[in-house]
């Protein structure tokens, strides 16, 4: 079987190509190495990688032929770099996701796998968060992340390409980055701790997040390509169904902390409800806390 990664050299995208080349899959990678998030792009020596945009359509069609599956992560993914530029935030999530999806259709692709957000519930206060909910396009990141998923979706029922969009919580987890506000708090804390700096926590530390594992995303990525065709066309949470305190993180890391202003326009509470995936056959296998506990 043949498989194609979109932003497969980032943190998600990396362990999804490690696991599909442990499974046997020829691996193709498209990743153009612009996201300042990522201090490393990882790559595995058994893929072959090319760097090309996703907005380039002329640049990547070609690379599709003979293949069975495509994994679509790549995409302007903080929420500060696409408020500053929604211009690049809708070309690259936007364009660059018909893009794919239309090099899918024209190669007899047979499922793509599309990586959207749980930042779409925008500041809902109903817990826990189920699919069904009002979306809140809060900021270019999760209007352009929305518009991927109805392409999607459009996709399905206009032309028949099977696809599954899954709604990722706060994922943590190896080759987490570090750098800039926006990368997990987890990853922050723990490059603070390795300076031996305090920990810094926004806020009263009390807003709540639902913590997925990284490889625990990636078998929901696996299942979405197994999976029966009635699962398709429509998007899926991947979260735990359960959340913790940042405050609560910091305690349990042990370390010193200090607490710096709020920031406008957080989700104070984060938790999915997980029933509709979980009929997928999928499940998480580890909690925030015994993973930060190992």
């Amino acid at each position: 079987m043949k498989a194609l990664v979109t932003g497969g050299c980032g943190f998600i995208g990396s362990h999804l190509v490690d696991e599909l080349v442990n499974l046997g899959y020829e691996v193709i990678v498209i990743d153009n190495e612009s996201s300042e998030a990522n201090e490393v792009f990882y790559k595995n020596d058994s893929a072959t990688y090319y760097k090309k945009d996703i907005a380039d359509y002329e640049a990547i069609s070609g690379l599709f032929n003979g293949v069975d599956y495509v994994f679509h992560l790549a995409a302007e993914s903080r929420i500060g770099p696409c408020i500053e530029n929604p211009a690049l935030a809708c070309k690259t999530n936007v364009m660059g996701t018909c893009n794919i999806l239309q090099a899918s259709r024209v190669n007899n692709v047979k499922r793509v796998v599309y990586s959207s957000t749980s930042a779409c519930y925008g500041l809902s206060e109903v817990i826990p968060m189920h699919e069904d909910l009002p979306l809140d396009n809060l900021n270019p990141y999760s209007t352009s992340k929305l518009a991927g998923e109805d392409l999607c979706n459009m996709y399905t029922k206009l032309y028949g390409l099977e696809t599954v969009s899954l709604r990722y919580f706060n994922v943590f987890g190896e080759r987490m980055p570090e750098t800039g506000q926006y990368a997990p708090v987890i990853a922050i804390f723990q490059r603070q701790i390795r300076e031996g700096h305090n920990m810094t926590i926004v806020g009263d530390g009390l807003q709540n997040r639902d913590f997925v594992y990284v490889k625990d995303v990636v078998n929901a990525n696996l299942l979405s390509v197994t999976c029966k065709p009635e699962f398709c066309g429509t998007a899926y949470n991947v979260g735990t169904g359960d959340n913790i305190s940042v405050l609560d993180i910091a305690k349990l890391l042990g370390k010193p902390y200090k607490h710096i202003p709020p920031r406008a326009g957080e989700a104070r509470n984060t938790k999915a409800d997980i029933t509709k995936i979980s009929k997928m056959g999928w499940s998480p296998t580890i909690s925030v806390q015994e993973w930060l506990l190992k």
